[in-house]
């Protein structure tokens, strides 16, 4: 026994770290990774894989878009498709996985309207035909008229953002405030909404937030069916479906207060209960109230139908008779693809979906709060029949144990699964069987001989090789683990890059891209970039992670000078091969980001993301609108000495409420040459009198500029604005800011 006092101690050490893990008194993020892992295997390798064909999705994609046009549509438009669901079709219910925020004024009536009460107030005829029209050009009245009386559930989304700004409408809460008093339930908790028009969510029957709780790897797995919003408690749009369905009854939390090892502190809401007059129907709830998304399968375990097949009226008669029916979309463009265990890119309405009919179906698995008490009490009876026994084994025989043990936790684990509908979280006491049989097996052996080569592999696919040595040479001051860090984030784009990839065949356009992304990404790493991802014909890299470079904003913007100036060679190649010319659009931006190894348990990236590569990617987007190669960002700008920048504009991108400043970059202090300078010089006061409101000055500016760089599209943007402005002038506090309403 005292020759295996080491032993017995760092298995008791290991089996009391994992203890205090599945304890929730602390978390390992690595076994959270792993209990996710094994999880998400277990869905796929038991999900039925079929189609159910009592919920279809009603897909606005890309061949809506092409047929119907951008989104969004018109309220008329929507209004159609309602009413040929119901009168025409004869589906059952309606969900709309979209929200209708802001008022349709695409039908001119408010300028009527305008009209009606200025210039033509006096004309009875003017007054009588806008009286006759009025109703067919309100759009957003018709639309609400469509609703009523219709089963039509509306979506909205709810957020945590503290500093975030609600907007629309609510519908009632299920729940009222202090329905949960006096127990202490973790819900999830939310700062402000985005709702519908408040006459459209009136007129419909409900409606219920479509906002999936995203784990820690970035993965859906889990809706929240209840979610708190001010004290109240509002369901999900799967939720409000399935009462809508069943005749809405109440939501009734459900507490087991009879289970045989409840006692006054177990709290634990195990499921919601939806009373009806044929029964009950019981949703498993887990301790944040939300429901595991019982995956039917791969994208298109639904059947997907094209709204542009709707409207074109090219649906057979009966074929959507009955149908639960969600509008949704596929449409990469409008951003509702999200990381699932069964996809990358995976559609939110189909999350929807899934849950409706794991609702019917009772296919919803269970992980109540007492799950947490199953596990430590099969990770201790395993973990101390291990610690005691297997220093006392030969290899042979410790072999044999540790197997046998592994496959009783499996066998336990997936009965759980199968009958009992249980989730048992699996990665600790897998973990604990794998360190303690290695512990016991390599006890007093330390391996160290192939840390370098290891450290080289995971780092490799990131980062230019000589810096890759350069950290090898101190692995432990690197990780991927995620962390906040300022640094530079690039973003470079091909611009017409539809048009050139139509025109090519696949092999060409695969030998043009390669010809391109590297003598691109040769200069990423020659100025010590991070290659983040391709993206098509998009790059996207960053500065000063893994590796610390303090002048990384400096790099960045010299490499997208470099990327910019490499073109002409580039196009001198592809014009040997008959190949179009590449013209390229690039945003740099430098702030907090959040930098580690991320995504899926499908495919991880080291990567950064944040507001601040948001802002990059916005940047990038409109290049175009300026007619500049490259835009960075006032953080950028600040960040830099010796490079002669051109103030371009203060714009407020979408989806940030803080206007920033934005430079396109002219080259290095002592390269740009005296001309330039003297340009910069009046572009400067024509930019100061356009913000001044002086049109006059700033327009004769333009129009001197415009002579003396007549290439230039910058100036002529503006006098385009100037123009507009004139007509329209802005508010008097107006600080020059121009807001993009498009990414």
């Amino acid at each position: 026994m005292k020759q295996h006092i080491v032993r017995y101690a760092l298995g008791f050490v290991v089996l009391l770290a994992l203890l205090g893990h599945a304890a929730k008194f602390y978390q390992f993020g690595f076994i959270n990774r792993l209990d996710a892992i094994i999880y998400d295997t277990k869905v796929r390798l038991t999900m039925p894989q079929s189609v159910d064909e009592r919920v279809v999705i009603l897909d606005i994609d890309e061949k809506s878009l092409g047929e119907i046009g951008r989104w969004p549509w018109g309220r008329d438009r929507v209004s159609q498709l309602v009413t040929k669901l119901f009168d025409q079709h004869g589906i059952a219910l309606l969900g709309l996985d979209v929200v209708f925020a802001e008022p349709d004024e695409s039908s001119g009536l408010k300028v009527l309207e305008r009209l009606a009460k200025g210039e033509l107030k006096d004309s009875t005829q003017f007054q009588f035909a806008l009286k006759e029209l009025r109703p067919q050009l309100d759009h957003d009245g018709l639309f609400a008229e469509t609703l009523k009386g219709r089963p039509v559930i509306l979506g909205y989304y709810l957020s945590g953002r503290s500093d975030g700004v609600s907007s629309g409408a609510l519908p009632p809460p299920v729940l009222p405030e202090g329905s949960f008093t006096g127990r202490d339930i973790p819900f999830t908790v939310w700062a402000n909404h985005g709702g519908n028009l408040a006459e459209f969510q009136k007129a419909a029957l409900s409606g219920g937030h479509f906002n999936p709780l995203v784990d820690f790897d970035g993965i859906s797995r889990r809706v929240p069916l209840l979610a708190e919003y001010k004290g109240e408690y509002y369901e999900a749009l799967s939720l409000a479906m399935v009462r809508a369905l069943i005749g809405q009854p109440k939501v009734v939390p459900w507490f087991p207060e009879d289970r045989w090892f409840s006692s006054k502190g177990y709290q634990g809401m195990e499921a919601i209960d939806l009373p009806t007059t044929s029964g009950t129907l019981r949703i498993p709830v887990d301790e944040n109230v939300a429901a595991l998304i019982p995956y039917r399968g791969y994208q298109g375990s639904f059947r997907y139908i094209s709204i542009a097949d709707i409207m074109a009226d090219r649906i057979k008669p009966g074929e959507l008779k009955g149908k639960i029916a969600l509008i949704g979309t596929t449409a990469p463009g409008l951003l509702d693809l999200r990381a699932t265990p069964v996809g990358e890119a995976y559609p939110g309405v189909e999350i929807h979906a899934n849950l409706i009919t794991g609702m019917l179906d009772g296919a919803i698995k269970l992980k109540p709060p007492y799950i947490l008490g199953a596990e430590v009490v099969l990770l201790l009876l395993t973990g101390l029949a291990m610690v005691l026994l297997l220093p006392l084994l030969s290899p042979l025989r410790a072999t044999l144990a540790s197997l046998l043990v592994l496959l009783f936790i499996l066998t336990v684990n997936l009965v759980f699964w199968h009958y009992g509908n249980l989730v048992l979280p699996l990665g600790s006491s897998v973990l604990m069987v794998l360190v303690l049989f290695a512990l016991n097996m390599s006890y007093g052996y330390f391996v160290e001989s192939r840390a370098k080569r290891q450290f080289t592999e995971l780092f490799g696919q990131y980062v230019p090789p000589e810096l890759v040595e350069e950290m090898s040479r101190n692995p432990e001051s690197y990780s991927m683990e995620g962390r906040k860090a300022e640094l530079t984030v690039l973003f470079s784009d091909v611009r017409g890059f539809t048009t050139i990839s139509e025109g090519l065949s696949p092999e060409n356009l695969v030998r043009l891209m390669n010809i391109y992304l590297t003598a691109m990404t040769e200069l990423l790493r020659k100025n010590r970039g991070t290659v983040d991802k391709y993206i098509g014909d998009a790059v996207m890299a960053f500065w000063g992670a893994p590796v610390a470079d303090a002048d990384h904003a400096r790099h960045a913007v010299i490499t997208a000078m470099e990327m910019q100036a490499a073109l002409p060679a580039v196009n001198r190649t592809l014009a040997q091969h008959g190949w179009p010319e590449l013209h390229i659009g690039v945003g740099v931006n430098t702030g907090e980001m959040t930098v580690g190894d991320m995504g899926s348990t499908v495919r991880q990236a080291y990567t950064v993301m944040g507001d601040a590569v948001n802002l990059g990617s916005r940047l990038e987007g409109i290049t175009k609108q300026y007619g500049v190669g490259i835009l960075v960002g006032e953080t950028t700008r600040k960040a830099i000495k010796d490079i002669v920048f051109r103030e371009v504009d203060r714009v407020q991108v979408k989806g940030k409420e803080e206007p920033v400043a934005i430079y396109e970059p002219l080259g290095l202090e002592g390269d740009v040459g005296k001309a330039v300078l003297e340009e910069v010089k009046l572009w400067n006061q024509a930019l100061r009198s356009y913000r001044a409101q002086d049109w006059d000055q700033a327009e004769v500016a333009l129009l001197n500029l415009s002579r003396m760089a007549p290439e230039r599209g910058l100036y002529g943007k503006y006098m385009e604005r100037v123009a507009h402005l004139r007509k329209e002038p802005p508010e008097a506090d107006w600080k020059g800011v121009w807001k993009f309403e498009t990414k």
